[in-house]
């Protein structure tokens, strides 16, 4: 918390706004438009589903929704997108289960698409193969593509808007961990024809558990805002033509973000210094790669700083577990937590009858891959423990 959160909530509690509605959502979703929508010259976007256009005054017709979370904010895309029973929708396959799980609530089929090596996330070329194929399997285009700029770093969105638009597919831009993160100097979940965002607790800003959907205008804004709060129809009684759900933020959430908006600048810069710490420290270790932007195109957020081993390296304690595993369990013995890689999709049980365009990037990533600590409270002090317990645990 940086402060002013608890000046927001004890207001909307003086005010009795405790509600799914309220002034504080309202502000919040301002804020946040403000914060994402005030781009530069020079910008690519969706426009009006498929026509790819770099006129920023479309960007900034944007409208954000705050929602209960970022898997709320991909299911009412897809909702809004008419996605159904027999559709497939292309999803990254590097990523975590709610970049694919709303896709199965529509009774639709995710399609995997692999990662490639530079950002970690959709190829753009197999992205293409894979559109040309299902349309060659099935009759159908895929309904949707949702790419997922991973741990923060942003997409390769030129070449995939590109693709979307020639096959005039929508994309549902998953930014959930990319808040703050540019690519060609646009925000990062400003693309597609929507974005998606997610305030859950690990994330850069958090509303303790929440999310929001960036929508194309103010139209559609309120017929997502009408979805999420149960489809109830405007009339003096309760009465329901569609389908609703019970997917908006609710006001004490938002008094949490209205005031994480005061040091969202501060956190952001505050992983980005993180990684420049890393950056330093493993420049000298060359068992180990650190994930970095693949160019000046791109601009991160390293909302997670991730590690992956180089081929021939040795941890010690490694069994035949793997080195991510086994320097997971070391650094976990010195109080010292990381996690793995996202397994990829296609080899998630739930979705393995699901069709996968595969080239073995995200299972090797998966395979050599570690996140290691990046939050506020990863100082001096810490990054040298960690780095020093790095050292001293390879082989």
């Amino acid at each position: 918390m940086g402060g002013k959160e608890e000046e927001f909530i004890r207001k909307a509690f003086s005010d009795n706004w405790v509600v799914p509605l309220g002034p504080d959502v309202d502000a919040f979703e301002l804020a946040l438009e403000n914060f994402l929508l005030d781009n530069p010259e020079n910008s690519v976007t969706q426009d009006s589903y498929f026509r790819l256009t770099r006129d920023k005054d479309k960007i900034c017709r944007k409208k954000i929704s705050a929602l209960s979370s970022g898997t709320a904010a991909i299911h009412l895309a897809l909702v809004e997108l008419g996605i159904r029973a027999s559709d497939e929708v292309i999803v990254q396959n590097l990523t975590f289960s709610a970049s694919a799980n709303p896709v199965t609530y529509q009774g639709a089929t995710p399609v995997f698409v692999d990662s490639e090596n530079s950002t970690w996330n959709i190829d753009p070329s197999l992205l293409e193969e894979a559109i040309s194929d299902r349309l060659k399997k099935t009759g159908k285009l895929p309904k949707a593509i949702i790419p997922v700029h991973l741990f923060g770093m942003p997409a390769q969105m030129d070449a995939i808007m590109e693709i979307a638009s020639k096959w005039q597919i929508p994309v549902v831009e998953d930014a959930a961990e990319a808040f703050g993160s540019r690519y060609k100097g646009q925000m990062c979940g400003t693309f597609g024809r929507f974005g998606v965002l997610s305030f859950n607790g690990n994330k850069m800003i958090t509303t303790s558990g929440g999310g929001a959907l960036v929508c194309p205008d103010s139209g559609i804004k309120r017929d997502v805002i009408k979805y999420a709060t149960q489809s109830r129809e405007s009339v003096p009684w309760y009465e329901h033509q569609n389908i609703g759900y019970n997917y908006r933020l609710s006001n004490i959430s938002a008094a949490i973000g209205r005031g994480q908006m005061f040091v969202a600048e501060e956190y952001i810069a505050h992983h980005r210094w993180v990684q420049s710490c890393y950056r330093e420290a493993f420049s000298t270790i060359p068992q180990i790669r650190l994930h970095e932007n693949p160019s000046q195109d791109y601009d991160s957020n390293f909302w997670l700083s991730t590690i992956t081993f180089e081929e021939g390296a040795k941890v010690k304690g490694n069994d035949g577990c793997g080195n991510p595993e086994a320097m997971r369990r070391r650094l976990d013995m010195e109080g010292i937590e990381t996690r793995h890689i996202w397994k990829p999709m296609h080899l998630q049980p739930v979705f393995k009858d699901c069709p996968a365009y595969t080239t073995g990037v995200a299972e090797k990533i998966f395979e050599s891959g570690l996140c290691i600590p990046a939050g506020p409270w990863v100082g001096e002090k810490e990054i040298f423990r960690i780095i020093t317990a790095i050292k001293q645990n390879l082989g």
